[in-house]
């Protein structure tokens, strides 16, 4: 008696959910794309860079998860981030979009921002001033910013941009950051929303970090659509591909 040998679709459909099921625990357990589609953090991600996100850095909540399911409540395996981290969290006002930041409080900090200096607990954040920063478009446009080196308190140095010193989010009052929360930052400082505007953004509980940005795999400056395949080279902003976040 011969052995009966499974049809072509038999065998399509088993490398089909084992290639699934392998897409979604690599995502689910170890890195996520993210791509990202604004300025906030520039000049550290420009729109058009696409990222991983290491899931396990922090430990794991329901957000590491596809479609957020509620499987349990807080966090399993906890590390907390460091001052200088990019994360990636889900908003707090509505626990499904998903937020990149770069967290500058941690839980107990005492943050403000006064003339457009960080204080943490009562002390202005270092900054120096550098070349500025020309934001040139595809379109032929070019925006001109101030540009500092900031250097936060545990020595972690990062570029940050500034239009002036006197926006709204230029002088906040003096944030407290409660328990199993962080507070996080733009570094395009007068083109974000984030914990300073507490109405949309706010203090990020832990529970709503998703991981920590670890290096762009690709990046494109907006200048070929999908379907101009003759223009995917020129359009590639070929020396970012494969840096680290920092």
């Amino acid at each position: 008696m011969t052995e009966k040998k499974p049809g072509w679709f038999g065998e399509t459909g088993r490398t089909i959910l084992y290639a699934v099921l392998i897409a979604v625990g690599v995502r689910s357990f170890a890195y996520e794309p993210f791509n990202i589609p604004s300025g906030s953090m520039i000049p550290t991600l420009l729109i058009g860079d696409y990222l991983f996100v290491s899931k396990g850095s922090y430990g794991y909540s329901r957000y590491s998860f596809p479609f957020s399911l509620p499987s349990f409540s807080g966090r399993i395996w906890f590390e907390s981030p460091v001052r200088g981290d990019v994360v990636v969290f889900k908003l707090p006002s509505d626990n499904s979009t998903d937020y990149i930041k770069r967290i500058v409080g941690l839980p107990g900090d005492r943050i403000a921002v006064r003339e457009g200096v960080l204080r943490i607990n009562g002390v202005p954040v270092q900054r120096e001033r550098i070349e500025d920063y020309v934001d040139r478009r595809f379109d032929g446009e070019a925006f001109r910013y101030t540009q500092y080196i900031e250097t936060l308190p545990n020595g972690v140095k990062h570029r940050i941009l500034e239009r002036s010193d006197s926006e709204p989010l230029d002088n906040t009052e003096e944030f407290v950051v409660p328990p199993q929360h962080y507070f996080a930052m733009g570094d395009n400082r007068d083109n974000s929303q984030d914990s300073r505007v507490m109405s949309r953004v706010g203090f990020i509980p832990e529970a709503n970090l998703v991981g920590r940005a670890e290096f762009m795999f690709f990046s494109t400056d907006g200048s070929a659509k999908m379907w101009e395949f003759w223009k995917w080279f020129s359009a590639t902003r070929v020396s970012r591909l494969f840096s680290a976040v920092r």
